[in-house]
């Protein structure tokens, strides 16, 4: 099975950063695509970007030119580098990676970002 373990949400000033890390782990482990999805109170999950396994890349309009996706297949870790922060930002921004061999998709745990003054 694969196993996703996030990190590097937390609280952060509007116009600010943060770096979220995703590494994927477990027997065997064989990726393919990974991204990040953010669900935001009361709304829908949403993709925020998406990365393949040779580093192309898609992202949500609404993100387009702050976010960063970047991979290192290696460490099968994705990360997602968030530049000036706005509070529409503010989610649960969930992992996802979809199994090479499969072609299941696992989620992980979900870690907070709040932009907030």
């Amino acid at each position: 099975q694969v196993q996703l373990v996030e990190s590097g949400g937390g609280l952060v000033q509007p116009g600010g950063s943060l770096r979220l890390s995703c590494g994927a782990s477990g027997s065997f482990v064989s990726i393919n695509r990974m991204g990040w999805y953010r669900q935001a109170p009361g709304k829908e999950r949403e993709l925020v970007a998406v990365i393949s396994s040779r580093r192309s890349t898609n992202y949500a309009d609404s993100v387009k030119g702050r976010f960063i996706i970047s991979r290192d297949n290696a460490k099968n870790t994705v990360y997602l580098q968030m530049n000036t922060l706005k509070p529409e930002d503010t989610a649960v921004y969930y992992c996802n990676a979809e199994h090479a061999l499969t072609g299941r998709g696992y989620w992980g745990q979900g870690t907070q970002v709040t932009v907030s003054s």
